[in-house]
């Protein structure tokens, strides 16, 4: 994938929103069976909007750039866009707009010495930066433990994308819901593709991953965009066995594009003592190594 082109981006996800909603979800009444497109028609599409269908069917074709913001917040209606995909949808159109499509600038993949200290300074929970593009830019001494699978790979920075889909065996066993991390991975990589497609390391990612994952190719061709958001994941550590953690996923405003994300468990639960034999396997590991 030489880059990332945003005409392309829009077509296909605006088509692909289309292609999901029928006439009886739209509240359009659906005249005989025999409808030759899978989902609404642009002209429905264009009715529900309020905008004519030659300004839709332009739309769809990639031109974003003089849709207002009004017309999109009609249009994310009209296709019942959720709040990730009204956010890509407005990502997009705010690319169009840029004269040339200036390249943004990029977070430094070196951590700034107080934000390593931040992280040092959690001492109970696995906490690690990382950022739009999954790269493991930091990490405090419970993540490296708790990561050491996805840390195994040389190449630096490690990237939580390649693991689950260039090493799916290993991610497999260490992600206990691994379809569903997969699906997660390749819709947030979408949803930075809108907001940033001129990255440079995004498209050769990207480039990387179409080549040599076939799931990934269909994931990505599905469209579907993510919010990194709160939640649970539950993995299998190879040394301390199943862990079913509570994740914050923060944004740093000092730090645009970096995300802190942090692991916890409540008090009592089999997770929480897991949390502590981690703890003391890692303590132990750094011993060896001195």
């Amino acid at each position: 994938m030489a880059k990332i082109d945003l005409r392309t981006e829009i077509k296909e996800f605006l088509s692909s929103r289309r292609a999901r909603i029928t006439p009886e979800r739209a509240g359009l009444p659906a005249y005989g069976r025999n409808r030759r497109v899978k989902g609404l028609r642009r002209e429905e599409v264009a009715l529900l909007a309020g905008v004519s269908v030659d300004y839709y069917v332009r739309m769809e074709r990639g031109s974003l750039a003089g849709a207002s913001d009004g017309v999109l917040d009609a249009l994310a209606s009209a296709l019942h866009l959720d709040e990730a995909e009204r956010d890509h949808l407005f990502h997009l159109a705010r690319q169009s707009r840029a004269p040339g499509g200036p390249r943004r600038r990029r977070p430094a993949a070196t951590m700034r010495p107080a934000l390593q200290r931040v992280l040092d300074a959690i001492t109970d929970a696995p906490a690690w930066i990382c950022n739009g593009r999954y790269d493991v830019l930091a990490v405090n001494h419970l993540a490296r433990a708790l990561y050491s699978p996805v840390l195994a790979d040389t190449r630096r920075p490690a990237n939580t994308a390649r693991f689950v889909y260039l090493n799916p065996e290993a991610a497999e066993t260490f992600f206990v819901d691994y379809d569903r991390i997969a699906c997660d991975v390749a819709a947030k990589l979408r949803m930075e593709a809108g907001r940033n497609p001129h990255d440079e390391e995004l498209i050769a990612l990207v480039g990387e991953l179409s080549t040599r994952s076939e799931l990934f190719r269909r994931r990505w061709a599905s469209q579907d965009v993510r919010l990194h958001r709160s939640g649970r994941k539950r993995v299998h550590h190879p040394v301390v066995g199943r862990l079913d953690l509570d994740v914050e996923s923060m944004e740093l405003p000092a730090e645009p594009g970096l995300l802190l994300n942090v692991y916890t468990a409540p008090a009592g639960t089999a997770t929480a003592d897991g949390l502590a034999l981690l703890a003391s396997w890692a303590a132990s590991q750094e011993k060896l190594v001195r």
